[in-house]
């Protein structure tokens, strides 16, 4: 197969080879490799490329993809933006499409079902590619292995050739995106070379309130395979209506080469064995429910972590892999009197929406600033977070499971600008609405979301997307969840521009920005819980007036809260012309037109993660008991 251009202009189009996703589970070659937390299966791929950079399509060299290509003359650091790298223009905007006003476009299919926009973003002005290179071995615990490549994120196209080979295309940014590689790969002198598209037909599902960068912006890894390999794993651990017992089941998927068995051990807190079980290997393994007479419920003030160990053994009995997943036991459901509840308790959301942010990196975050967002957030009462507006880096949802932070997990999915115009409510040319076209790419971010993070106590909800209207595509993906997944609620918040689907779209009632007597309005009449995913929008000297919203949680206990609008400032530091001086740099401040200026200043702290004012507020109130 070649690849084709013409990919970034069609819909149906988001993915070509590349693997389904599974759950994020990281295997060990021993368990010495689990305690250490460095697998000899995993080798990295971070550090410098070579690199190209082109403004458009058109402009880009021939044949670059071949391993005797001589004409790489630059390096880029992976993981980065490639703006944050100057070769392009940095730009904020928040609900428009940076090509408005200058380019005119309209998403694929959606006024007339025969217009499929071809070359609107294959054959455009404005769509910068970057290339990259980068040569390697493979380092000794991958030899002999099956091998996949996995991008953890990269915006907004990407094209993958291995040794000249073409191997696959994806799209959605945020999400993994793995590739076998075994059919062309050598112990040594290997050439992986990834083209990155600015834009694709994704970028009209990518409308999200930020910085609008490109480029491989997370961890690139190779990963090998034994012969016996844990694909995917299922973990569904259940709590008894009596709330003091439970059961746990497990489905796995095996890619298998040879025969062998595996062993199951859950242990609890205290490393005290649970269960320890061993079965055959087969492609599909069930590991039938195991009953606990009492088990330690996971939530917000006691984070209680079982741990699970699977290992994998050929016939012979060598140990070929280590899988480790610690779990939790919780319950969340909505009550006669539409209450959400925790394990029989009131839920109460004191959260903030939070975009991943570096104030020198932009999107590339690294564990320190995870770890410290979750320093603050305890220092400062915040028990949940919101994904706006699309799934973060791995890690994050392992720090939230670990520290007891609740998680809204959104799917990367925001077209505001296909319906909302100037602030009005105006969806003709909406997407997905309810395209037939746009529906398959959609649904895959809701798998995708999904099948990767299914295994996570700390998630809560579901989220379906942001700010995108509604309509029979959005309800489709709200049906996906709850065909596959009982244990946890629905949310989306743009139902309430569409009220007819009000029946199919979320499990609760959520407005952003719902003045308090407009929350009071609803609630003295609630037939769903009420949950705002976007208030007190923190810009300026903002945050007041909280105390409303909390006076009307202790009043009605259908109001389970909200999530601030946000957490933190997205601006960039520089080096001041004048002073000399790093500074701080927000929306505008690059010459970026057209921009949304200080809007990208909203959080409850700046940029370089120091408090504002407002979060006294915040800890304050966050503080009350409800």
């Amino acid at each position: 197969m070649e690849a084709e251009l013409k990919w970034l202009d069609d819909p149906a189009v988001y993915r070509i080879n590349q693997l389904p996703a599974h759950s994020d589970h990281q295997a060990y070659a021993t368990a010495e490799e689990v305690l250490d937390g460095k697998s000899s299966l995993v080798q990295s791929l971070d550090g410098q490329w070579d690199f190209i950079f082109a403004e458009n399509p058109q402009v880009r060299p021939a044949n670059f993809w071949q391993s005797d290509f001589e004409g790489f003359t630059d390096q880029i650091t992976v993981p980065s933006e490639i703006e944050m790298s100057d070769y392009a223009q940095i730009h904020y905007i928040n609900t428009w499409y940076p090509w408005e006003g200058k380019i005119f476009r309209r998403p694929a299919g959606a006024l007339e079902a025969e217009n499929l926009q071809t070359g609107s973003f294959s054959q455009a002005t404005d769509n910068s590619v970057g290339i990259y290179r980068k040569k390697f071995n493979l380092a000794p615990g991958l030899k002999g292995k099956q091998i996949r490549v996995r991008f953890e994120g990269v915006e907004r196209a990407l094209y993958l050739w291995l040794n000249g080979h073409f191997i696959g295309y994806a799209e959605d940014s945020f999400t993994p995106s793995e590739f076998n590689l075994t059919p062309y790969l050598k112990d040594e002198d290997n050439v992986i070379v990834v083209e990155v598209f600015k834009h694709s037909s994704a970028s009209w599902l990518e409308d999200q309130d930020m910085f609008r960068f490109s480029g491989i912006f997370r961890s690139v890894s190779l990963i090998a395979q034994p012969k016996i390999h844990v694909e995917d794993l299922h973990l569904m651990p259940t709590v008894n209506d009596d709330f003091v017992g439970g059961q746990l089941a497990m489905k796995l998927k095996l890619e298998t080469k040879e025969a062998g068995y595996l062993t199951v051990d859950v242990a609890d807190a205290d490393h005290q064995t649970l269960i320890h079980e061993r079965y055959e290997v087969n492609d599909t393994t069930t590991i039938r429910p195991t009953n606990f007479e009492r088990v330690h419920l996971w939530d917000t003030d006691d984070p209680y972590l079982y741990h699970l160990t699977i290992k994998v053994y050929n016939q012979s009995g060598t140990l070929l892999e280590v899988v480790p997943y610690d779990f939790g036991f919780r319950r969340i459901e909505i009550n006669q009197d539409h209450v959400i509840m925790l394990n029989n308790h009131r839920l109460i959301i004191n959260g903030v929406n939070r975009h991943e942010w570096d104030a020198h990196s932009g999107r590339t975050i690294t564990m320190a600033d995870m770890k410290q967002d979750i320093t603050t957030f305890k220092a400062n009462n915040i028990n949940a977070v919101r994904t706006c507006h699309y799934p973060d880096r791995l890690e994050w949802y392992q720090l939230c499971d670990q520290n007891g932070i609740y998680m809204m997990a959104e799917n990367n999915l925001e077209s505001h600008g296909t319906w909302q115009k100037s602030g009005a409510v105006e969806p003709s040319y909406n997407v997905p609405g309810s395209l037939k076209l746009w529906l398959p790419a959609v649904l895959d971010r809701a798998r995708t979301n999904f099948e990767t993070f299914k295994n996570h106590p700390a998630i809560l909800f579901w989220s379906l997307g942001n700010e995108s209207y509604a309509a029979d595509d959005i309800a489709a993906m709200n049906k996906f969840y709850k065909d596959h997944d009982d244990s946890r609620l629905t949310h989306y918040e743009g139902v309430c521009r569409n009220e007819a689907y009000r029946g199919q779209i979320s499990d609760v009632e959520s407005w952003m920005y719902l003045p308090p007597k407009g929350v009071e309005k609803y609630l003295k009449h609630a037939d769903k819980p009420f949950l705002e995913c976007e208030y007190m929008h923190s810009m300026g000297n903002s945050v007041g007036g909280m105390g409303s919203y909390i006076k009307l949680m202790k009043k009605y206990p259908q109001y389970a809260g909200g999530f601030i609008w946000d957490f933190i400032d997205q601006a960039i530091f520089v080096k001041d012309p004048v002073t000399g001086e790093e500074v701080l740099r927000y929306g505008g401040d690059f010459d970026d037109r057209h921009s949304d200026y200080e809007f990208s200043g909203d959080g409850i702290m700046f940029a370089d993660r120091t408090p504002k004012p407002a979060m006294q507020e915040v800890k304050y109130y966050y503080g009350l008991p409800k």
